[in-house]
């Protein structure tokens, strides 16, 4: 039997409000993935433990045997790591999952930035895919997300539900390696036909490219000779030479400056982005509260990277 502390802990919640709803909010996890957690419970104990037929909520027989065996192995548990570890929720880790460029590039500055407001702020990142940051988002697995906005996307997230402050606006770049006279090696103002880095179908930020040149001339020249999901490789494959890449400036600064890379196009092909940091309204973890009331009080220039 594969039994997670953590659906005990939401059985014991359970049993005191008799409410999915409430329970949720203190578990600090949306209500479909508390009620997931409450049916992976009762299939790892074999046992149906809560009657939903009623309203509240109650438990059935089997249900109010287990919940003593509940009780006492969270309240042995959490008395056994305050003692261990001394545990304080105010220096408790905001976990927070952010599209692979910016865990990379844009992370490291910006939350350095936002610490000299509002004072140390201990964190937990993890890179992933937009779509799966969605997720893990709705899922309440995550206390905030750090991801690019796009108006017209298709995985769109409810503001009232998931709140957001904007963070940055940056700008994706066509870039190439340069020749010897430091012009692009490929240009995209060309007649001739140009090699072409792209992002994998499914990558957030293809879509924005796919955008651009959705009714351009110019997509019948591109030539694809390599595909991938994260701007970082896209960058590795420009700096050896291979084609020509859409790439988000804040990625590439140092290689412009320094002429690693060059632009391969003038800047009406430029793509502008936004970079927002979200949260969920259903979940009310103390530390992601006390965070949010503190961005609110920030001037908005102070926010943006």
């Amino acid at each position: 039997m594969n039994l997670e502390t953590k659906w005990l802990e939401d059985f014991v919640a359970l049993a005191n409000t008799r409410s999915f709803s409430a329970s949720a909010r203190q578990r600090h996890v949306t209500q479909p993935a508390f009620s997931r957690r409450i049916r992976a419970l009762e299939q790892a104990v074999g046992v149906t433990l809560v009657d939903r037929s009623t309203t509240p909520v109650g438990l059935s027989s089997e249900g109010q045997l287990f919940l003593i065996t509940a009780r006492n192995l969270v309240e042995q548990l959490n008395e056994s790591l305050s003692h261990l570890r001394g545990l304080s929720i105010a220096n408790e880790a905001l976990d927070i999952v952010a599209a692979h460029s910016l865990a990379l590039s844009f992370f490291p500055p910006w939350i350095s930035r936002l610490q000299k407001g509002l004072g140390e702020l201990p964190t937990r990142l993890v890179a992933m895919n937009v779509g799966e940051a969605i997720h893990v988002l709705r899922e309440g697995n995550c206390d905030l997300m750090l991801a690019y906005y796009d108006p017209f996307a298709t995985m769109q997230l409810d503001a009232e539900v998931f709140p957001s402050f904007s963070i940055g606006k940056v700008k994706m770049l066509p870039v190439s390696l340069p020749d010897e006279q430091g012009n692009p090696l490929f240009s995209i103002q060309t007649d001739s036909s140009i090699p072409y880095l792209a992002y994998t179908q499914g990558a957030f930020l293809g879509r924005s490219v796919r955008m651009l040149l959705k009714n351009d001339p110019l997509r019948m020249k591109l030539r694809t000779v390599y595909e991938t999901a994260m701007a970082e490789g896209l960058k590795g494959m420009v700096l050896q030479g291979v084609g020509v890449a859409w790439i988000p400036d804040f990625c590439i600064r140092d290689e412009l400056k320094t002429g690693k890379l060059v632009r391969a196009g003038d800047e009406s092909w430029d793509i502008p982005l936004e970079i927002r940091l979200y949260r969920c309204s259903l979940v009310h973890k103390p530390g992601v509260e006390r965070l949010w009331r503190q961005m609110m009080k920030l001037p908005r220039d102070f926010l943006q990277a």
